[in-house]
C-alpha cells in the first residue's frame, strides 16, 4: 500500500501526468513487496514553492508513504529513481528535489485496517 505524492512548480499536462504515473508505477517496485497494483499517486503542478529562499528554478517535493518499513538501501534506490524521473520528465534539477519517507503500521482500505 504505497502512496506517492509529487508537488512541483512545473506545469503538469495530461501527457506529463500519464508519463509520471507510469514511471512511478515502475519505480515503486524498487521497494520489496510493493507494486503499482496497490500504488496511489497524487500529482500537483504549478505550486508556489521556494527552495533556499528562491523560486528561480524548477522545484519538486516527493512524499512516499508506505505500509510497513522500507529498508534504507531500497529507499536510496527509490530516491535516486524518483530524482531521475523528475529531472527527465519535468526538468527539475536533482539538487532541487526533496524526498520524504513515512512508514506506518496502520493503514486503512476498503473500510478496515490491515
Amino acid at each position: 500500500m504505497p502512496y506517492i505524492s509529487i508537488k512541483t512548480t512545473e506545469k503538469l499536462t495530461s501527457e506529463k501526468e500519464s508519463s509520471l504515473k507510469t514511471a512511478l508505477g515502475s519505480a515503486i517496485a524498487l521497494i520489496p513487496g510493493k507494486s503499482e497494483s496497490w500504488l496511489m499517486v497524487e500529482l500537483e503542478g504549478d505550486k508556489h514553492m521556494f527552495f533556499k529562499g528562491k523560486n528561480d528554478r524548477p522545484i519538486a517535493f516527493a512524499a512516499i508513504s508506505s505500509y510497513g518499513s522500507v529498508d534504507p538501501s531500497s529507499a536510496s534506490a527509490l530516491t535516486a529513481k524518483i530524482c531521475d524521473i523528475l529531472e527527465k520528465e519535468l526538468g527539475v534539477p536533482k539538487d532541487n528535489i526533496y524526498v520524504r519517507y513515512a512508514e506506518t503500521d496502520l493503514w486503512g482500505w476498503n473500510g478496515r485496517n490491515f
